[in-house]
């Protein structure tokens, strides 16, 4: 299979209707690890939880899957991937499932079993990569990685309840949370990041699947800047071989207006796949009639308020480059806690309005 032709994935799109989701971590659970292990994967908090994306009026849901779940359990992963669909369909929502991701802000590698407790106060302290950035660079396990593509989109290539595959989170992001509110870096290892990516692609495409395949452009220069907004080699890779267009937003409205004018020039339906940052100006009563008015699907960061810590702000010098300040005082990301009632009952209702009026 080629990259889908713009009319296909534009046809796709108004047959599909206006997404609006979120993404999903059970709050029992400190990352996705945790979420998919066959001790930990909480199927009582999951089904609760996602009723309460439904009552919101949420159409989709975004959720990463951990290769090392199905390197010890293949079955088994396969399993609770289709519990997890299947639940959520019931509720009038459909899955994005997401294979790779880079985001390891915990700093450690992952390692398959019982995952540590969040380190008090820090925002999503035990994040951990999938493969792993240093299995990443060892690359001995591709063949694996390719097997682990291949099964999961073969058990589901013609699964409705896929609305599409995200292949890779944030490919190339080597970013770490320290514990006193800094940012450190890892080595780069995004040629690595760049070849997983495209390999990616060729594998799920030889697949054949029904839905279409995308990777979210990511990385966006600070406000001011007089260029186009995605200048690294893995954001050009990832819009040229996506069959829709998807990216992340962090940004107050201004910028995500400019990336969205930027990206219309690709002629392909547009979804954010990530937003939604309070402290940064990133917030549902002013960005989500931005992203309804231009027909760009939507998916905020983060439902429920738990073990990721998600509410706690990032680092204070990454949150000053978005433009905010780190107060804790507000919830940076989240919407309820942990019995379902909200953060602002205003923001709720507004969610409540926009949404019941694009499912009538």
């Amino acid at each position: 299979m080629t990259r889908w032709s713009s009319r296909k994935a534009q046809d796709w799109w108004a047959q599909t209707g206006w997404i609006c989701g979120f993404n999903f971590l059970p709050s029992t659970a400190v990352n996705f690890l945790e979420m998919w292990h066959e001790d930990s994967f909480d199927r009582q908090t999951i089904e609760r939880e996602l009723g309460w994306a439904a009552n919101l009026g949420f159409n989709a849901l975004r959720v990463n899957l951990h290769y090392l779940v199905w390197k010890h359990d293949r079955e088994g992963l396969i399993e609770r991937l289709d519990w997890l669909m299947a639940t959520a369909s019931r509720l009038g929502l459909s899955t994005v499932p997401c294979f790779f991701d880079d985001c390891g802000f915990g700093g450690a590698e992952p390692v398959y079993g019982p995952q540590p407790d969040p380190i008090p106060e820090v925002h999503n302290s035990r994040a951990v990569a999938s493969p792993g950035r240093a299995a990443l660079l060892v690359g001995s396990e591709w063949g694996s990685y390719e097997a682990y593509v291949r099964a999961i989109i073969r058990a589901f290539a013609s699964d409705a309840r896929v609305l599409f595959w995200d292949l890779y989170n944030e490919p190339g992001n080597r970013m770490v949370f320290g514990p006193e509110g800094s940012e450190t870096y890892n080595p780069d290892f995004s040629d690595r990041s760049l070849t997983l990516m495209q390999d990616s692609f060729v594998w799920s495409r030889s697949e054949a699947p029904e839905q279409p395949l995308t990777v979210g452009a990511w990385s966006t220069p600070l406000p001011g800047s007089d260029h186009d907004p995605y200048q690294t080699e893995i954001d050009q890779a990832a819009l040229s071989l996506s069959d829709i267009v998807t990216f992340h937003a962090y940004w107050d409205s201004a910028n995500v207006q400019r990336f969205i004018s930027y990206l219309s020039s690709f002629d392909r339906p547009m979804l954010c796949t990530e937003w939604m940052a309070r402290p940064v100006g990133s917030r549902i009563e002013d960005q989500l009639s931005v992203f309804r008015s231009g027909n760009v699907g939507c998916f905020q960061w983060g439902l429920v308020k738990g073990r990721t810590q998600t509410y706690l702000p990032w680092p204070a010098d990454l949150v000053a480059q978005h433009g905010g300040v780190a107060d804790r005082s507000v919830w940076f990301h989240d919407l309820v806690d942990e019995n379902g009632d909200p953060y602002d009952p205003k923001e709720a209702a507004y969610l409540r309005q926009v949404l019941s009026a694009v499912s009538q």
